[in-house]
């Protein structure tokens, strides 16, 4: 089932995640329609709190060397912390729940997270690239940050009036 994206500036979005303590059928079942939401909206990662469930899952399709995005890639987080951060880079980013917006953004290149998959068994992935930055992205999520907020102070006004400006243009 698709399920509806939250976008900005919806307070929804400021609200910190909460630990998942329970890898049930529910859960698998929301896993899905997070997938299932993901790949109708062309996205790459969707966290929980987007879709207005504030747990700390989040789920990943990294497009592969051809651009495909395949079941095999799909990749579910759930209570994912991160380790061993280094170097920088800067990548243009954009967000579902930010849609038409894009900004280059400074993230760690490569990165160690750990994680639950869907059936609570633990996990360790060395990330770098579009994967380590995809993840951070949806990590601030889960901790109720938008991309948006890492923009310098006159960046970040300049998009407020260019966002007030295209809401108002779809009304």
């Amino acid at each position: 089932m698709i399920l509806p994206i939250i976008t900005y500036p919806n307070k929804q979005l400021k609200v910190r995640s909460t630990q998942v303590t329970s890898f049930d059928q529910l859960l698998h079942r929301f896993l899905d329609d997070m997938y299932e939401t993901m790949m109708s909206s062309n996205g790459i990662g969707l966290a929980a709190i987007q879709v207005a469930n504030p747990i700390r899952v989040l789920i990943l399709c990294i497009p592969d060397g051809e651009g495909n995005q395949t079941l095999e890639n799909r990749l579910e987080v759930i209570n994912p912390s991160i380790s061993n951060p280094s170097g920088n880079t800067l990548y243009q980013e954009g967000c579902l729940s930010v849609p038409g917006f894009y900004e280059d953004i400074e993230r760690y290149e490569a990165l160690t997270l750990h994680y639950q998959n869907r059936h609570g068994e633990h996990c360790t992935l060395e990330a770098d690239e579009l994967l380590a930055i995809a993840i951070q992205h949806e990590m601030d999520h889960l901790e109720g940050k938008l991309f948006i907020e890492k923009l310098t102070y006159n960046r970040r006004k300049k998009f407020e009036k260019e966002y007030k400006k295209v809401l108002k243009e779809k009304k």
